[in-house]
């Protein structure tokens, strides 16, 4: 039996992929750095911003660091006010109610992004708890740090738990925590998804696959006589 459900924000709620990849790509030209959808893949998306400018812009000063990393966010905001939800988002939600699950957001996001994103979608009300990772912990995903911190305030053991991630940063970071993870595939490869751990890959939440799962997992076996 499922307790809570726990979701990602980016790529999981709603497809931000293609402009946070708008953004990174147009500062870091900037920069006099000109990247692909693979460079943006494999070292940007579903990390934390400080490891991603250390990474890639390692010349730059921790103050610099984080003066880029909210020139970025704000470029991005500037950008998102058109996101719609994932397909099948609303249903999802509307199913965890029926069925009085717990209702947790994980995310690496900044926090102004997480405010921005759940205002802009209307889900500013819907979770029973937020956590951020900037906030939260002292390692974000992959490090399981995050979900074992969500696990800990839902009062929660992680058997009754269900993740939704769409990056192999995200998976690992709620696999290493013990939690069974659905993969979403709005950003990266099923199979890559796959490999790192989620035992199950869906476009959106809308499959057909996902709501036979749901179903078999909400079902109360008879007693034994």
């Amino acid at each position: 039996m499922l307790a809570a459900i726990l979701f990602d924000l980016d790529g999981t709620l709603v497809n931000t992929d293609p402009l946070h990849f708008q953004a990174w790509q147009e500062i870091l030209l900037e920069h006099g750095l000109e990247i692909d959808r693979v460079f943006y893949q494999s070292r940007i998306s579903g990390r934390l911003n400080p490891i991603i400018i250390q990474d890639i812009l390692p010349h730059l000063s921790l103050d610099e660091g984080e003066k880029f990393a909210e020139y970025k966010e704000a470029r991005f905001r500037e950008l998102a006010p058109s996101l719609k939800p994932l397909c099948g988002l609303e249903r999802i939600l509307e199913w965890t109610k029926e069925h009085s699950l717990k209702r947790g957001l994980v995310t690496n996001a900044p926090r102004k992004n997480v405010d921005f994103l759940l205002e802009n979608l209307e889900l500013a009300e819907i979770f029973d708890a937020v956590f951020v990772a900037e906030e939260d912990v002292t390692a974000g995903k992959p490090d399981p740090a995050l979900y074992k911190l969500a696990l800990e305030r839902l009062n929660i053991t992680p058997e009754l738990a269900l993740a939704f991630e769409d990056s192999p940063s995200g998976i690992r970071s709620a696999v290493g925590a013990g939690i069974r993870t659905i993969g979403i595939a709005s950003t990266h490869d099923p199979q890559k998804l796959s490999d790192v751990g989620a035992f199950k890959v869906i476009p959106n939440f809308a499959d057909p696959s996902l709501w036979s799962l749901l179903f078999k997992e909400t079902q109360i076996l008879p007693e034994k006589s």
